[in-house]
Parts: structure tokens; C-alpha cells; sequence
């Protein structure tokens, strides 16, 4: 099983397409067949199941999924290990963060972290927090800076960085009193990400161990940025970061709702894989995240309280 037969059956289950995984990896389909065939023979099992409505993986396929992962992520970290102990390796590092945390938390300390250290290179990817953790599986970023859902996986290392409130918002000009209790939410109309974000998976958790029903969402938004908009143009309520409605709040059009019990808050962590060798770049990364973050002050918050 070589690196580049294990990355062309990747590239189909992520695409549940012949055509578009080929391109993705730069092969003619009939190529792509060829290296899935000599890999099912390989492996002695068929991999793939086919049909009208798409490709996607037999049982074996899916075993086989989680193999080709680590796989790939353990050959780039040899490659870098190996770079690093000859003093060729490249001094740079790739993030990955959800959208909010990137403008808000992530900017100034990446621009300190870039000035105090010019020889590094940065690079920043953005995504969701389900994507996020699919490229930190696959080794295409080395730190992921998200909200923890709790979930253990034992190939990562996961360090708490702070926590971050969650508030809930109303149109500035909606008029909206502040609610009783939650039960008084549970018919309110609310615009959400969608289910799998991980702020998604907050708000239902927010009305789930209170025992309540979810509000009705009138609209998902794959954008927090997009939700306070919404939210400001009278759409409908929403629970976000805090973090992300202080640019929207000087304009007046948010406004903050005290919420009906205890608060939710996010925990922001970053994630990283366990290797054998760290590379000395991460590590000086990581020791200096651990150093500059810290949780935001009530300072920072630039917004007006109605009730």
C-alpha cells in the first residue's frame, strides 16, 4: 500500500465521486480505478461499492479508512522528523480554526508570534469543526484551535486555553424582552449553524440538559459572522461566541439578552497529534500559545444589556 495509492482512496470517500476524487488528485478516472483495483487486490477485499447514486466504502473500506490515516499522517511525520535531526526541515507550521476564533483570538497573537519569530512560516487554514478535525487526522494541518465537545480520541493531545461565553442575542430594534426561562425560548424562532458545527452541537446541548425542546430554527448559516448579521436584521434570536458580536454591537443593532440560568461557555482548546518526535517549530508554537492566551475580560465586551 504506497502513500499514493492510500491518498487516491481518500480522495474517494471524501468525495463519493470517481470524477471528482480524479481530479482532486490529478489522475484520468480510468487511473483512479486502476490504483483502487490494485489496492483492493492488495488487500484482498473490494474496498468500494458502486452505483447511480455514488461510491462509497464496504465495511472493509471503512477498516481500511482509519489505517490509511495514519498511515499517511505517520509518513510526513518521519519525513519531518528526519528533516528536523539533518537541519533541512522547513520552519513552518499549519493552523487550522474555525472562522470566529481566527479573526477574533488568533490575529494579534499570530502577528506577535510572526514578528518575534521571521524565520518561521505560518500558515492558516479555516473550516469547520468537523473539517478541522478530518485534516488533523490526515496531517494537512499540525494544531487545531476549537471548541472541545468532550470527545476523546487517543491519537490527539488536546490543552485547554480558556473558556468562552456564549450570549444570547436579539435584534437591536426587535425589542425583545429578557426571557423567563428557557422553557419561554423553546418557541422562540433562532438562526443556527448546522448540525455537526460545533456550535450547533452547544445551543441543542444548552435546551437538551435542561430537559427543554429546541427552539424552531428559521435559518442555518454556515457563519457565525452571518448569524449575528441575521440576528441584527431581525431574523430571529441566536446563541454565539461571545467574541464574535463586539464589532456588530457598536453599531447598535445587537443587543444581549441575559440567558435563564446558568450561562453556557465553550471550552477553546488546541489539538495536536501524538508523534514520536515533535518538531522543535510546534513545540515553540505551542509553548507560546499556552503563554499568550488568556480568557477574554469584561473589557473587551462592548456591549449593551437590555432588561
Amino acid at each position: 500500500m504506497n502513500p499514493r495509492q492510500l491518498k487516491t482512496f481518500l480522495a474517494v470517500i471524501r468525495h463519493e465521486n470517481l470524477t471528482r476524487a480524479a481530479a482532486e488528485v490529478n489522475l484520468a478516472q480510468s487511473s483512479l480505478s486502476d490504483q483502487i483495483q490494485m489496492l483492493e487486490e492488495e488487500v484482498g477485499a473490494e474496498l468500494f461499492l458502486r452505483s447511480r447514486q455514488g461510491v462509497v466504502p464496504t465495511p472493509a473500506g471503512a477498516v481500511l479508512k482509519a489505517y490509511a490515516e495514519e498511515i499517511l499522517a505517520l509518513n510526513e511525520e518521519a519525513k519531518a522528523a528526519v528533516g528536523a535531526a539533518a537541519g533541512s526541515a522547513e520552519q513552518s507550521v499549519t493552523l487550522g480554526t474555525l472562522e470566529t476564533i481566527a479573526a477574533e483570538r488568533l490575529a494579534p497573537w499570530l502577528a506577535l508570534f510572526r514578528k518575534e519569530n521571521p524565520n518561521v512560516g505560518l500558515k492558516l487554514k479555516v473550516g469547520g469543526s468537523g473539517e478541522l478535525l478530518a485534516q488533523l487526522q490526515q496531517g494537512s494541518i499540525d494544531i487545531a484551535f476549537t471548541f472541545d465537545r468532550g470527545q476523546q480520541d487517543e491519537r490527539f493531545l488536546t490543552r485547554r486555553i480558556c473558556d468562552e461565553p456564549l450570549v444570547l442575542i436579539a435584534g437591536g430594534d426587535s425589542q425583545a424582552r429578557p426571557p423567563e426561562s428557557l422553557a419561554a425560548l423553546s418557541t422562540a424562532p433562532f438562526v443556527a449553524t448546522e448540525t455537526g458545527c460545533v456550535y450547533r452541537h452547544l445551543f441543542d446541548a444548552a435546551f437538551a440538559e435542561a430537559h427543554v425542546a429546541a427552539p424552531p430554527i428559521v435559518t442555518e448559516a454556515d457563519s457565525i459572522a452571518t448569524i449575528v448579521r441575521l440576528v441584527a436584521s431581525g431574523a430571529g434570536f441566536g446563541l454565539v461566541p461571545r467574541l464574535a458580536v463586539g464589532p456588530a454591537a457598536t453599531r447598535s443593532n445587537i443587543v444581549e439578552l441575559p440567558w435563564p440560568g446558568k450561562p453556557p461557555a465553550a471550552s477553546l482548546v488546541m489539538m495536536w497529534r501524538r508523534r514520536r518526535v515533535q518538531p522543535p517549530v510546534l513545540t515553540l508554537l505551542l509553548q507560546t500559545a499556552s503563554e499568550e492566551f488568556s480568557p477574554l475580560r469584561p473589557a473587551d465586551v462592548r456591549l449593551r444589556h437590555a432588561g
